[in-house]
């Protein structure tokens, strides 16, 4: 496992804002994904898009709490997307509209013109539902944000570490420290089982509410306070995961 303990980002990267001000041309709309009625927030890229990203919410959290950092990645040029996962705790369901919705994108016609490089992005327990969708032809890569796993009943083990074992979409790993919040680093194992893991990396001092945008006061209360340096972080690793794999 390559673990990297990321440093504070650049003093030249502009402050990240609190409240996502989304701008006019952010479309919501509603699809039916492998049997869900979905909800999505759909961010169009600057410009003809060179691939598209799909952010998964967290636990109880919703899209918008995925706003800033698909903002960002439509900025750089891909469409992106934060759709309502349709299964509060089904994280196989959740896995199964991901894909369908990869392929909307791949076929054309919903969304625009074909898609063929779409990365997915979770955080929390959205970590564990992309991660195992993350198979499914077009995904070129995935990014856990401090992401989640779940136990299985005994001798199967861990539902995300027995996928990231058969994995071989190249990943991008960024975690906190262990809390309660990530129940103590429960997906940090994933790391040393991905064959195709690019980056693992731990950032010092870390909440588990640093790795959305934005969150929000119920996160920072029962998870503790966020810095923007360490969001920073979080952000530029987005951004550079995309243009890794959306060349």
């Amino acid at each position: 496992m390559v673990t990297m303990t990321a440093k504070a980002a650049p003093a030249a990267w502009p402050p990240l804002q609190t409240q996502v001000q989304v701008q006019a041309k952010l479309q919501t709309q509603v699809h039916t994904l492998d049997g869900h009625r979905v909800t999505l927030d759909i961010y169009p890229a600057a410009g003809p898009p060179s691939g598209a990203a799909i952010l998964s919410h967290g636990f109880t959290r919703s899209r918008r709490t995925l706003a800033g950092h698909a903002q960002a990645l439509a900025d750089s040029g891909l469409l992106a997307m934060t759709p309502d996962l349709p299964c509060t705790f089904d994280f196989r369901c959740n896995a199964s509209a991901l894909a369908a919705l990869v392929g909307l994108l791949r076929a054309g016609g919903t969304f625009g013109e074909p898609i063929e490089r779409i990365m997915l992005v979770g955080f929390s327990a959205g970590g564990l539902s992309s991660l195992l969708a993350a198979d499914t032809p077009g995904v070129v890569g995935f990014v856990g944000l401090d992401p989640f796993d779940r136990t299985l009943p005994a001798p199967a083990g861990f539902l995300g570490l027995t996928a990231a074992g058969r994995l071989r979409t190249e990943t991008l790993l960024m975690r906190a420290p262990p809390s309660r919040c990530n129940a103590e680093a429960v997906a940090a194992p994933w790391g040393a089982t991905l064959p195709a893991l690019w980056r693992d990396e731990l950032i010092a001092d870390a909440s588990h509410c640093d790795f959305e945008s934005p969150t929000d006061w119920m996160c920072r209360l029962a998870c503790g306070d966020t810095d923007p340096a360490r969001q920073l972080q979080v952000r530029q690793g987005l951004l550079d995961a995309a243009a890794r794999w959306m060349r």
